[in-house]
């Protein structure tokens, strides 16, 4: 039994050292960019990615060109975070459309199609990782959200974002 608890506690410790190396060494994310979500510049300055709502409380980004310019200023990679972001946006099947909208919003403020998207909440229906990938849009999974440091516009992750900096 104690080779056992040994062999245990080894490949848990094994573990816990890549998390954190991977979390120094990995780009660091903010979550919830939108000019509708107040956001502390010192996390958006830490993050290599800025993860994108085109489409808040109705309000497409795109219509805020003086926010679009600053954004797109910060030479950040920049990435589709839902459309809406309700919580479970993507839990539905979603159409083309959908996409579409968000893709549109997006490239009307910054000039580009997004390549990358997060799913609110990380919730990502089959069908739509199906539908992301015919949009050429590689999507973030929960394996990525884990061993990157990711902040949150507003403080509002699962995690408070002073906590990112220790772990």
């Amino acid at each position: 039994m104690e080779k056992l608890t040994k062999i245990t506690l080894s490949i848990l410790l094994a573990v816990a050292i890549i998390v954190f190396t991977s979390r120094l060494t990995t780009p660091r994310e903010i979550d919830d960019i939108t000019p509708g979500i107040p956001c502390e510049q010192k996390y958006i300055d830490k993050s290599d990615i800025l993860w994108v709502i085109p489409k808040f409380q109705g309000i497409p980004i795109s219509e805020n060109q003086t926010w679009c310019k600053e954004i797109l200023n910060l030479n950040k990679t920049l990435g589709l975070h839902g459309l809406l972001h309700y919580y479970h946006e993507f839990s539905d099947p979603k159409e083309q459309a959908h996409i579409d909208e968000g893709a549109k919003i997006f490239k009307d403020c910054f000039g580009y199609k997004p390549t990358i998207f997060k799913a609110p909440n990380l919730a990502l229906l089959k069908d739509n990782k199906i539908l992301l990938f015919k949009n050429n849009l590689s999507y973030q999974t929960k394996l990525d959200q884990s061993i990157h440091k990711v902040y949150h516009c507003n403080n509002s992750g699962t995690f408070p974002n002073w906590f990112h900096n220790i772990w």
